[in-house]
């Protein structure tokens, strides 16, 4: 245990020691002595004859400050760069570290409701079977299997992109076919390359075939597919000069026969057109977003935003530690279909620069979808076409 006494070579008016500045702080000896061994905050004064660590009281203010972003949850290592801060940029950082806490703690609230809907739907039909329901597993399955039904339903799809007007390169991605809808939008460096790689991941995914597995373990196919897609960024950006500054969006849909299974990070988008009604299914990672969620903005001051489109989760060039991986994986979740369901998977080079009664009427009025993603791109040029365009879209038919 450190003991207290007079420092060396210091006028003892102007320092404090580390108990009375523990204190001050509202910080224990121990945490002060884990903050120095870190370099989070340093003392003022370390003794060079006996050791003892003296703090000036100005710097109760930052000791304070790490105090609170402890209390919030924020990394030690993350805390090292917002104190390094000026006070504007370290506002901003806290923002977009709890905008992302409050992605994820969505992400999780979305899981528990499902999972709170998919085991009631279980004690339900349980309560229904027979005694003798434990002999007749195969037909208990088959008279499930068909969530959407029992008549066949299939996807009849069209993909494109566009390089827009402004932009001299293609960064986004877009595929579509009768198990995959997806589109990447990259950025960085190696945008073209992650947007290419992360679509390229999931074709191979065979899960679902013919819907034969369970909710459960389509859920752990979705989530090992987006683990997958990741690797495939880390490896395909890997080679550039900055591979943390390069990465991709990815929002896809995989479909299994009655199920549709969406994988989403970033701020590409899905919608849904149901009844005449076009519905977003997605919710943007992003800051602005989370300002939006937060009151912080309205929705006509987000249009008109003037920052960069900050991105809370995308998947990244970055190799990150276990917990961090975790917390930043991409939304996952499993969507009933419906005969009729026209679908929309979108870059921001669309849905940030077409307004969406404008969205909505081309995905009504397209007899295909291969006129709609016509449509779609041209309204994206009329707007002005800033930036690269990925648009799919996907009708569910009755199988002939």
């Amino acid at each position: 245990m450190e003991r207290e006494g007079r420092p060396v070579g210091a006028a003892s008016e102007e320092l404090v020691t580390i108990g009375e500045f523990a204190r001050l702080s509202r910080l224990s000896a121990k945490a002060l002595r884990r903050y120095d061994e870190l370099g989070l905050l340093r003392p003022a004064l370390v003794d060079p004859v006996n050791g003892y660590r003296y703090y000036d009281p100005a710097q109760v203010e930052g000791a304070r400050l790490v105090a609170w972003l402890r209390r919030i949850g924020m990394p030690l290592n993350r805390i090292g760069r917002v104190v390094a801060l000026d006070a504007g940029a370290a506002a901003v950082e806290i923002r977009a570290y709890w905008a992302r806490v409050e992605a994820e703690t969505a992400a999780r609230r979305d899981l528990a409701m499902y999972l709170v809907d998919h085991l009631s739907a279980e004690g339900r039909t349980m309560s229904r079977m027979p005694d003798n329901a434990e002999n007749t597993g195969s037909s208990e399955i088959s008279g499930r299997s068909g969530s959407a039904g029992a008549v066949a339903l299939a996807i009849r799809c069209a993909a494109l992109t566009d390089i827009g007007v402004v932009r001299t390169a293609n960064q986004d991605a877009a595929f579509a076919g009768p198990r995959l809808l997806a589109v990447a939008d990259g950025f960085g460096e190696g945008g073209a390359e992650a947007s290419a790689a992360a679509i390229e991941a999931l074709k191979p995914s065979t899960w679902g075939r013919d819907g034969a597995l369970s909710a459960a373990d389509l859920l752990n196919a979705l989530e090992d597919t987006a683990d997958s897609a990741a690797r495939a960024v880390r490896d395909a950006v890997a080679p550039c000069a900055d591979p943390d500054g390069s990465g991709t969006t990815l929002t896809a849909m995989l479909w299994t026969g009655s199920r549709l299974g969406l994988v989403h990070i970033g701020d590409s988008r899905a919608y849904l057109l149901r009844g005449g009604e076009l519905f977003r299914i997605t919710h943007d990672h992003s800051l602005v977003q989370s300002m939006l969620d937060d009151g912080s903005l309205s929705p006509e001051e987000a249009a008109s935003h003037p920052g960069p489109a900050l991105l809370l989760k995308a998947l990244v060039g970055e190799a990150r530690p276990a917990a961090v991986a975790v917390a930043c994986r991409a939304d996952v979740r499993l969507r009933e279909v419906l005969a009729g369901d026209r679908y929309l998977l979108c870059s921001d080079g669309l849905s940030a620069v077409v307004e969406a009664a404008d969205l909505r009427a081309a995905v009504v009025a397209a007899d295909d979808p291969q006129e709609a993603v016509r449509r779609l791109a041209r309204l994206a040029r009329e707007a002005g076409g800033p930036d690269n365009v990925a648009c799919v879209v996907a009708d569910v038919v009755v199988e002939e």
